[in-house]
């Protein structure tokens, strides 16, 4: 494990941003094989209904393996790198914000949760709907079914896992925390979708429509 940590700095040090890319692709392939087995142990354990031949068979979704795999190669391995380095030299340089400082971390945590997280949700079950071969109509049902539980329930977690990276973890390090928290968010994503149209997120929806339509008399 100290030799692989090893050589992942060096690696880092010599090649910052086709590491994070590279690195990116491995956690978020990992991170589906272990979304797929919570999704088949609560399956199998609620005796879920499976509508499909290719939802019943219990092996490995490898094309999804890649797929996911494609996702933190494509987006979240160079979008996050130019992401958290780019906000680091703004706060610092542009607002000159002391490094470390509360105000610094609570700005960086902040504009996180409001541009990067929503943005990362969104590409993401968009780009999956649509990489599974899903139409346009079924993709639009799932991100009303799912993105909004999903924003909801990560940003009750997300910030304190944020204000722990921007406070401790070196920048050049950020993403690779971040990604392995994806490792864990993958599985709860996973099984976001599983649950289908649960009563829960129909409240959420319901709860979010109700206030929307208050504010607009």
């Amino acid at each position: 494990m100290l030799k692989a940590w090893r050589w992942y700095k060096h690696c880092l040090a010599a090649h910052p941003l086709k590491t994070q890319v590279l690195s990116s692709g491995i956690i978020w392939g990992l991170g589906d094989l272990a979304a797929q087995a919570v999704t088949r142990v609560t399956a199998t354990k609620k005796n879920y209904v499976f509508h499909s031949e290719d939802e019943c068979d219990l092996r490995i979704n490898w094309r999804r393996v890649v797929t996911t795999s494609i996702f933190g190669i494509a987006f979240v391995g160079p979008i996050g790198h130019f992401w958290y380095e780019g906000l680091d030299r703004f706060l610092i340089f542009r607002l000159q914000y002391p490094p470390k400082s509360m105000r610094f971390v609570a700005t960086k945590v902040a504009l996180d949760e409001i541009i990067f997280g929503p943005m990362d949700l969104l590409v993401f079950f968009t780009y999956m709907g649509f990489a599974l071969g899903k139409s346009v109509t079924q993709v639009k049902e799932e991100l009303k079914r799912d993105f909004l539980p999903a924003l909801i329930v990560e940003s009750g977690t997300w910030p304190i896992v944020q204000v722990i990276n921007f406070r401790f973890v070196p920048v050049r390090y950020q993403l690779l925390y971040v990604n392995l928290f994806c490792f864990l968010d993958s599985c709860f994503l996973s099984w976001l979708e599983q649950q289908q149209d649960a009563s829960w997120k129909q409240w959420f929806r319901s709860f979010f429509v109700d206030k929307v339509r208050r504010r607009g008399g």
